[in-house]
């Protein structure tokens, strides 16, 4: 008996060893596919049993798990559910989750076919995703365009300029030659490509993340961008009730106020979102004060199961001062922080230059599920941009040490013998009014081949002229050159407050200098076939686009010649590519596409006047890609190889002989562009704590031949032709290698830090084709980042969250720009061996911000 009962026992013991090895902790991190950011709340459940967990604020989870196989449920709403195997206690890296339409239960989803995220083609592309949280904890006081400075071949540069004045720069193209999207509607300027991003001031607060696709990318409207798309997804109407109140503050005397709240859908399928925003203070620079709102409201209308429906309208007033670049002289006598813009009047601080601003947008959504193969998604917007520039018109006066002396300026207007002012403060006025038409519709032809097409309709009508803001103790300022009214004597006086400048601004009498407007309409049409299955994916794309331009100038020609020629250009792109799924971890993809591009209005009308420039021609680029793509359990990493070539860049001026009075035309052609090179990214999960990612580029990115520059007469004949060797010339304003690496590290729960480092190098300066260009020395930063999150009450969603950025870390004092490519004389002064003849700015230096937010 005892035998047996010893027996029993070994057996029971055996069991219960068995059982208590079996079991086990398995942890993962819950990512939204097409944000590529964490999903806060979502439900993990081990399959078979009631033994479940919700991922933490991180999207992480840690759930114990009875057998050491098995399958997890993953579910969230709005997203479609997801199975997962394991089969040994540990981590299982990241689990994604697709968005689905059928599952959105009220959530009214902004442009769901308009905007064309990576997620949405299985043809891979070169492409980095930022989240709303990095952007939330990030930008801090910075412009929008720095949460995208850990990426690839990304460049941002003048910000010293002031608030909303960066530049950015993408495979070393510039800003003109990327796109902008907001929700799928185009922000670049419409005359000249360029982005204002004083403008967009507001973009952090409503942004729900960025998509920057490199290169050829994915976009479902007739734009031909060299250097990239950078989508911006913002807030919609959101699902539950709910909002938050935040506060910041940092360096220069920074603050800033945010409250938003969300109305929850409601039974009838009604909904809204609001959020309201204020921030004053100074940049890093002297002199570089601002001070702004924002404002977003976003109502949301589910009809049915088949049409959703979603109207916003933002806007960011502002204002801010400015600084220009400068010789390096004059930072080294003065200091690093130097602007000579500004002084004291009757001892109070005035600047003379700066910006003001309002450009609110509009945009009705409707997304229709016609069927379950066919979907129509449109979006109808409009923008009424007023505001300008901030500047003075006159002789100024400046004290010994080089700022500007407002008094003696003002005794000198004073004492004017007539009335007249020798000095006075004006505005350059950029008034216009934007109307647009996306409209996309996608057919789902079979399981396989997916068919798009759309229109992109638009009309921009400018105004732009210059006012008197300030006659600083004149009766009136004295123009001369108006044709219209010849000795014009100016007496009234207009603000340059943003909210006034909606609706006060000069009349027609009243304006200086210039008073024209510009006129542009543009229709496109664009379509695409992909075939797909889940082992390959080919596509072919391709769009026509027609724009029109004409120009009104009312200041230098009479009423019965203000009106110019209209000019009419077409243009195409077409875009081909495929991918090859090797196996579950590996994938590679070829990318192909050639665009014959419209030139930008600016280059059409010579001069400012209504002269028609017959010699311009659509720009030809072609580029091809290639990539490789690994992922596995807590790694992934992407290889891009690119190159793009750029041609028939034509750029012409005119003048007047004075001997024949005949027109003189003198165009530069022929300047053709090669940017090629290689970016490798990654993404690390080496313990469940600790996250890394890195990043680096090499570019190749030079003119090629010559450049050619021919002066024709009116009648087109020949004068002169002359030939310039700039083969093998640097393009300048962006860092041709850049190398980054980061990390987040969660030390409890709640409680993480993160660092960025980033590295520069083979940066020249902005002289255009040249042969030989100034090479900027090279320089590294590194960011620092602490967050703390502590829940309250008994709600997922009630929290209080800090957050404290350190930029600059290490206080690297760096050239970030040279506006000038002086090489240095012999004995000549240099700033790291850069002749400090050269103008230039300067980066910023160590400055931080702290932020706290209720979420309630």
């Amino acid at each position: 008996m005892k035998t047996i009962y010893n027996g029993f026992l070994t057996v029971v013991f055996a069991l219960m060893a068995t059982a208590a090895f079996a079991q086990g902790t398995v942890t993962g991190t819950v990512i939204d596919a097409e944000m590529n950011q964490p999903l806060p709340g979502a439900n993990v459940v081990v399959k078979g049993t009631t033994t479940g967990v919700s991922t933490d604020f991180d999207g992480k989870f840690q759930i114990e798990v009875p057998e050491n196989s098995g399958t997890l449920v993953i579910s969230y709403i709005g997203f479609v559910k997801k199975e997962v195997r394991f089969s040994s206690a540990g981590d299982i890296g990241n689990i994604t989750l697709q968005a689905d339409a059928e599952e959105l239960e009220g959530v009214v989803v902004i442009g769901t076919g308009i905007i064309d995220l990576a997620r949405d083609r299985q043809t891979p592309i070169a492409v980095s995703t930022i989240p709303a949280k990095e952007i939330q904890q990030k930008v801090g006081t910075q412009d929008i365009t720095m949460t995208m400075v850990n990426t690839p071949s990304v460049y941002v540069r003048s910000q010293s300029s002031g608030f909303g004045d960066t530049q950015i720069s993408v495979r070393g193209f510039e800003q003109d030659n990327t796109a902008f999207l907001l929700n799928g509607q185009p922000i670049n300027g419409m005359e000249d490509g360029n982005m204002y991003w004083s403008n967009w001031s507001g973009m952090a607060d409503i942004a729900n993340g960025i998509q920057i696709q490199r290169g050829l990318g994915s976009s479902k409207l007739a734009i031909s961008s060299v250097g990239g798309t950078v989508n911006f997804i913002t807030k919609a109407t959101e699902q539950k009730q709910g909002g938050f109140v935040s506060g910041a503050m940092a360096n220069d005397s920074y603050y800033k106020g945010t409250v938003a709240y969300n109305t929850g859908i409601g039974e009838k399928g009604f909904g809204a979102s609001v959020m309201l925003s204020h921030w004053q203070g100074k940049t890093y620079m002297d002199g570089t004060y601002g001070a702004g709102q924002n404002y977003f409201i976003s109502l949301g209308y589910k009809l049915n199961e088949n049409h959703n429906f979603n109207f916003l309208i933002t806007g960011a007033p502002q204002w801010h001062d400015q600084n220009f670049a400068k010789p390096i002289s004059s930072y080294l006598e003065h200091g690093k922080k130097y602007n000579n813009n500004y002084g004291y009047f009757n001892g109070e601080y005035k600047s003379e230059v700066g910006n003001y601003y309002h450009k609110p947008v509009a945009n009705l959504n409707w997304d229709w599920n016609i069927d379950e193969s066919k979907q129509l998604s449109t979006v109808l917007y409009a923008s009424w941009g007023r505001g300008g520039s901030r500047g003075s018109v006159g002789s100024r006066e400046r004290t010994e040490d080089g700022m500007i002396d407002w008094d003696a300026i003002y005794q000198n207007n004073i004492n004017s013998a007539d009335g007249s002012s020798t000095y006075a403060l004006r505005n350059s006025v950029n008034n216009h009014a934007w109307y647009g038409l996306v409209t996309n519709f996608n057919y789902k032809i079979t399981e396989n081949l997916n068919w798009n097409a759309g229109f992109d309709l638009r009309t921009y009508k400018g105004n732009h002229f210059r006012q008197i803001y300030n006659l600083l103790g004149a009766d009136y300022y004295l123009d001369t050159d108006n044709v219209r009214y010849p000795d014009n004597k100016i007496y009234a006086t207009y603000p340059n407050n943003p909210w006034k400048a909606l609706f006060d601004y000069a009349d027609e009498k009243e304006r200086y200098a210039w008073d024209y407007d510009e006129r542009i309409n543009y229709g496109g049409f664009f379509t695409q076939l992909e075939y797909a299955t889940e082992q390959f994916s080919v596509f072919v794309q391709g769009s026509v686009s027609d724009q029109s331009h004409v120009r009104w100038d009312r200041y230098q020609y009479t009423e019965e010649n203000e009106k110019a020629n209209k000019v009419t250009n077409f243009g195409f792109n077409v875009k081909g590519g495929g991918s090859f799924n090797i196996n579950d971890q590996n994938s590679v993809y070829v990318n192909a596409g050639y665009y014959s591009r419209q030139p930008y209005h600016d280059n059409i009308y010579l001069n400012f006047r209504n002269e028609v420039n017959p010699l311009t021609e659509n720009e030809k680029i072609f580029g091809l890609e290639a990539g490789y793509s690994f992922k596995t359990n807590g790694f992934s990493a992407n290889l891009n190889l690119y190159r793009t070539t750029w041609k028939d860049r034509v750029t012409t001026s005119s003048y007047t002989d004075e001997e024949t009075d005949r027109l003189i035309y003198t165009t530069n052609e022929g300047v053709e562009q090669r940017h090629q090179g290689i970016e490798l990214d990654f993404m690390a999960y080496p313990t469940d704590q600790l996250r890394l990612k890195g990043y680096l580029s090499i570019g190749d990115w030079e003119y090629v031949g010559d450049s050619r520059t021919t002066v024709r007469d009116e009648d087109r004949n020949e004068l002169s032709f002359e030939v310039e060797d700039v083969d093998g010339g640097k393009v300048g304003n962006a860092a041709q290698l850049t190398a980054g690496l980061g990390f987040v590290y969660d030390i409890i729960e709640g409680l993480s830090v993160d660092a960025d480092y980033r590295y520069y190098d083979k940066l020249y300066a902005n002289a255009g084709a040249v042969k030989e260009n100034v090479e900027l020395p090279d320089f590294g930063i590194m960011d620092a980042g602490v967050s703390y999150s502590l829940p309250l009450g008994t709600q997922k969603n009630q929290s209080l969250n800090f957050r404290l950025n350190i930029n600059n870390v290490l206080h690297k004092m760096y050239l970030s720009e040279l506006r000038t490519a002086n090489f240095a004389e012999p004995g000549e002064e240099t700033y790291e061996g850069i002749a400090v003849s050269n103008q230039a700015y300067f980066g910023f230096g160590r400055t931080w911000n702290l932020s706290v937010r209720y979420n309630f």
